[in-house]
């Protein structure tokens, strides 16, 4: 028995090293090598101290800031064992809402977003959150949305707020996958910059 036994240990055994083990490792630094940025979680830097991740959306409050798409992100809820409390952007957390189309809570967010927004037609991104709770872009349309405001609440001419918008507007990946959008992150950290 332990003669058969023997050579499915040896394979297990080498086959988890080699895949478990070699081929993470190689591949990690090979990534490492040919992408180190990205390797490194696209960390986004401003005076020498990591303020964010390009990848993952962050919060911004008040109006002098472009707002992200809506985070449907939750945490535990310390007062009330087994509930959850909303908790935008939370890393630890990436999920969505799993609200389906019938369900009326989605209809009661999406009607509160769209009035927060000012009503009417909005982008989509506007009203719903995404995926994983923690989208970092908008489309161009949801940014053009917000220049005014922005503008306003920090004293800019539009058109320069608009001109921003346009030179932080990053295109479809090889020309040819996705769609246009705009990192929300670096987009109000190029805001700070204008003096």
């Amino acid at each position: 028995m332990i003669a058969i036994l023997r050579p499915a240990f040896a394979v297990v055994a080498l086959l988890t090293l080699f895949l478990g083990l070699a081929v993470p490792v190689g591949f990690t630094g090979l990534a490492g090598l040919a992408f180190p940025t990205q390797a490194g979680g696209s960390l986004v830097q401003r005076d020498g101290k990591v303020i964010g991740s390009a990848l993952i959306g962050q919060e911004f409050a008040g109006a002098r800031y472009f707002q992200p798409r809506p985070s449907a992100t939750t945490e535990p809820d310390p007062a009330t064992p087994g509930a959850t409390r909303p908790a935008p952007y939370n890393a630890a957390a990436s999920a969505a809402s799993q609200l389906g189309p019938t369900s009326g809570g989605l209809l009661e967010a999406v009607q509160a977003r769209v009035a927060a927004f000012g009503g009417g037609p909005v982008p989509a991104d506007a009203a719903t959150a995404s995926g994983s709770g923690l989208d970092p872009h908008i489309s161009p349309d949801n940014a053009a949305r917000q220049i005014r405001r922005v503008a306003e609440a920090r004293g800019l001419p539009e058109a320069r707020v608009a001109q921003l918008v346009a030179q932080q507007t990053e295109g479809r990946e090889l020309g040819l996958f996705g769609e246009p959008r705009v990192n929300v992150l670096r987009l109000n950290l190029a805001l700070d910059a204008l003096r």
